[in-house]
């Protein structure tokens, strides 16, 4: 069960870094560089972590808890410089 809500926040990333770029684009939206940064990076490493899942597979949930506290702390940095004016 545990899962899905893994899953389901790996998928948010995903969504908001993919209506960040169409605001971006379609209505011309200024945003502190590094913040678009952090998005993608965090896309970046979800991708890497999920394609460790069958390397790692004794060691399933050190994988996923370690690299949920990476991604964890590149959206909070991305969350930090965009409201910092």
């Amino acid at each position: 069960m545990l899962w899905w809500f893994t899953g389901l926040a790996e998928l948010t990333m995903f969504v908001q870094v993919v209506f960040g770029v169409i605001l971006v684009n379609r209505y011309d939206f200024e945003f502190p560089r590094f913040h678009a940064f952090y998005g993608f990076v965090g896309m970046i490493a979800i991708a890497i972590i999920y394609s460790y899942r069958f390397q790692m597979k004794h060691r399933l949930y050190l994988l996923y808890g370690l690299g949920g506290l990476f991604v964890m702390g590149l959206g909070l940095r991305a969350l930090q410089l965009g409201t910092v004016p």
